[in-house]
């Protein structure tokens, strides 16, 4: 079955989503993501151009060492993820399904008298999902290892550091020619995105344009661990980033849902949470667990007490703490 909305272009699952999930929680399936867009940087600046301008520190980035990067407005709010790894000549990105124009287009006009040089060549090279968490080795496709969850550089968490759900989720991204990809997957069964979304819902792994919208900070989803370092240079949104993680807590905190799982349809990414009749919140992501069932990631207010009970339309929802209150 064909995924829709964002992850079009790929299968949701090809026939048994759960048994897919379960493949892939053994390490024996691949995800097709040849949906995502992947952009690359050359030039020697590239790397000291990049850490001026998004949110990680990248100088010093050795070869075929995976880091995640954000791309943030003048006021801090999200604006693009950047899955990054440098082969020693050339970092590569991979995107959002349909955000990798935006991103070069942006990068170009950021590139003034530096030596680097930014391509879109999402045509020709697709994004191929393993749960795997290792970096590349000799003799494979070039790989983006997700850090999540654990704490990358000089940086902090909003939620919980011993036991995090993400551990139990090792993931990375192959990227390969499009015309190669077929060969890449081999004899290895492939899961849908549905499954992969419920792993990744369940790891509380937040998602752009999920668990973002136009005002989204990364202090609100726990994206600091991973993306954000605290103490480099100047770049863009570095003044919302020490306000929020020096002064206080972000207006707006993501949380885990267990939903009701008696009816047969879930709820839509976007529906209102309510506690007593009142909006207090939306969700961001919505799958169906092998083993939990009906899971929901959710942005809340962030004074909505933690043993409460929302509901989202019939169904009832409760919580488990993914950033502080």
């Amino acid at each position: 079955m064909a995924a829709e909305g964002v992850d079009a272009g790929v299968a949701a699952h090809y026939g048994d989503p759960l048994r897919e999930q379960r493949l892939l929680t053994e390490g024996l399936a691949a995800v097709d993501l040849s949906h995502r867009g992947v952009v690359t940087v050359t030039g020697p600046d590239r790397l000291s151009w990049l850490h001026s301008i998004t949110t990680q520190m990248l100088t010093g980035l050795a070869p075929l060492t995976s880091t995640e990067s954000l791309v943030l407005s003048p006021k801090g709010h999200i604006e693009h993820d950047l899955h990054l790894v440098d082969d020693g000549q050339t970092t590569w990105i991979t995107t959002e399904p349909g955000t990798s124009a935006a991103l070069t287009a942006w990068l170009d006009s950021m590139r003034f008298m530096l030596r680097v040089e930014v391509a879109d060549v999402t045509a020709d090279w697709a994004v191929l999902g393993e749960p795997v968490r290792a970096e590349t080795v000799a003799g494979e496709p070039l790989a983006w290892s997700d850090p999540w969850p654990r704490l990358v550089g000089d940086t902090a968490a909003y939620g919980t550091v011993v036991d995090h759900p993400g551990e139990q989720r090792p993931w990375r991204e192959l990227l390969v020619r499009r015309a190669d990809l077929v060969s890449a997957v081999g004899d290895r069964p492939l899961a849908g995105t549905w499954a992969a979304e419920a792993l990744r819902i369940a790891a509380w792994r937040p998602r752009l344009g999920f668990e973002t919208d136009h005002r989204t900070i990364a202090h609100e989803v726990d994206w600091l661990r991973t993306a954000v370092h605290l103490h480099k240079g100047c770049y863009r949104g570095q003044e919302t980033v020490a306000r929020v993680h020096n002064l206080g807590r972000p207006p707006r905190r993501l949380v885990f849902l267990h939903l009701d799982g008696s009816g047969h349809t879930l709820p839509v990414r976007g529906d209102a949470l309510e506690l007593d009749g009142r909006a207090v919140g939306f969700l961001t992501s919505v799958g169906r667990h092998y083993e939990d069932g009906p899971i929901a990631l959710a942005l809340v207010k962030r004074n909505t007490a933690l043993d409460a009970v929302l509901t989202t339309g019939s169904l009832t929802a409760a919580q488990t703490e993914v950033v502080a209150r």
